[in-house]
């Protein structure tokens, strides 16, 4: 087994190019779970999340390249494919809200520049996703129109980007108006940490989701 970026390209190659029309649910699930995995194994930084949705879209191009299906249904299973990254990408911004609000809370400001980049970041998740599946897949093919479907319309990694801005800008504001502040040694030690901590909170939003999963069964 060959890992690129953490990513296991054969086997997603294969579940794709072996789909039939009804298992586009099956492809998702494949292409979220090994997106996410990926995303899991390094710090979430926006040149490692390219790099990481970039594997997957070649190996989903290589899997429709070698389906035996119509184009209009290999098209219905790239959708479902892109759908996989977002919500992995979804994960992957709810990981970094979660961060921000734990420094947030122990009195880091947000105007700090590190923490600044980290916001901005959110900001570009859902045009980082648009950017890294374009520039991976082949010019032509199903993958257009995939991409003129989606013009337009928004992802759950935007709406959840929005949302958590929102929700980091209200939080901050009430910080500030609470009186709570760090010793600027303590608040550049956990800044300092930030990277990490968003890679160990999304370990566990994926860790406590399985164990869930796990308990309805």
């Amino acid at each position: 087994m060959i890992l690129k970026n953490g990513i296991d390209q054969a086997a997603l190659i294969n579940k794709f190019a072996e789909a039939s029309a009804k298992q586009g649910e099956t492809v998702r699930k494949a292409v979220h779970e090994a997106t996410l995995k990926a995303l899991q194994g390094r710090e979430l930084t926006l040149a490692n999340i390219r790099q990481v949705l970039g594997t997957v879209t070649k190996a989903a191009s290589a899997g429709a390249a070698g389906s035996k299906l119509p184009a209009p249904d290999v098209e219905v299973l790239l959708t479902k494919a892109f759908a996989g990254m977002d919500g992995a990408m979804e994960q992957a911004v709810l990981a970094n809200q979660r961060a921000l609000q734990q420094l947030v809370d122990q009195g880091v400001s947000l105007r700090e520049t590190q923490l600044k980049k980290a916001l901005a970041d959110i900001e570009k998740m859902e045009e980082t996703l648009f950017a890294s599946v374009r520039k991976a897949a082949p010019a032509d093919g199903p993958w257009s129109g995939v991409f003129q479907a989606m013009q337009g319309k928004s992802t759950g990694t935007g709406a959840r980007a929005n949302a958590a801005l929102e929700q980091l800008v209200e939080d901050t504001q009430k910080s500030l108006r609470d009186g709570r502040a760090m010793g600027l040694r303590a608040s550049q030690a956990l800044i300092d940490s930030y990277s990490t901590l968003v890679s160990g909170v999304l370990i566990g939003m994926s860790d406590a989701l399985k164990q869930g999963g796990a308990a309805k069964r």
